[in-house]
């Protein structure tokens, strides 16, 4: 991005290079915890909050630390805010941390926030460092709620079932009972159905706003003898 402008940012992360929806980073806590929607918000605010402040960070220090350490660097600044992230949640969310289970400390694993911090933040000043965590952050936590809430609806046949994990008992009336569901959607293969469902959406969508970048080659005419 040669001229950086915050709505291009904001733009780049939560739609042309979606982390879950064009990148397919992620993919293990995408499929594995979006069986709720709020499993879905929980992981999905998590990972955002760990991309915006390893960011930041990142961005902060990337004149002080040298290039042949940079990525050592940037997984120990990336380990501590996760740690930090898991011990937060087993304090406020303990319910919701419990369920989520290993998933929290993989974050650290998820290329997407390495990524960003290697491709962006480590070029670019700390505003548009964290901004960038913030549209990518969100762009992956909007894929995460999108795919909890219709395997939920779909699969168990409620809608907003366990927010109380996240926003206390009351939260427990939220929840909607719809139909009886179809089980298919709660396991493992549903997930890849719906994400993939989504991405085919997103593609064709693209290609209808866009049909000149998803035309094929031009056709190649002999020349007249």
């Amino acid at each position: 991005m040669t001229a950086l402008s915050w709505r291009g940012v904001l733009l780049d992360g939560l739609w042309k290079q979606n982390p879950g929806l064009v990148q397919l980073l992620g993919l293990c806590p995408l499929l594995a915890v979006t069986t709720t929607t709020a499993y879905g918000l929980g992981l999905g605010v998590s990972t955002m909050l760990v991309l915006m402040c390893s960011n930041l960070l990142v961005s902060l220090t990337r004149r002080w630390i040298a290039p042949h350490i940079r990525i050592p660097v940037y997984v120990l600044i990336i380990a501590g805010l996760v740690t930090a992230i898991d011990i937060l949640m087993q304090v406020w969310v303990f319910e919701l941390h419990r369920v989520l289970g290993l998933f929290v400390p993989l974050i650290v694993t998820n290329c997407a926030i390495i990524a960003r911090a290697e491709a962006f933040a480590s070029r670019h000043s700390s505003g548009y460092a964290v901004l960038d965590g913030f549209a990518h952050g969100a762009g992956f936590a909007a894929i995460l709620i999108v795919l909890g809430f219709v395997r939920e609806l779909l699969g168990a046949g409620t809608v907003f079932a366990d927010m109380q994990m996240l926003f206390g008992p009351a939260a427990a009336a939220w929840t909607i009972h719809v139909h009886e569901g179809f089980l298919l959607l709660i396991l493992p293969p549903g997930a890849f159905f719906v994400l993939a469902a989504l991405i085919a959406m997103r593609n064709a969508l693209v290609a209808r706003t866009h049909p000149a970048t998803h035309q094929g080659p031009a056709p190649v005419v002999a020349p007249s003898s």
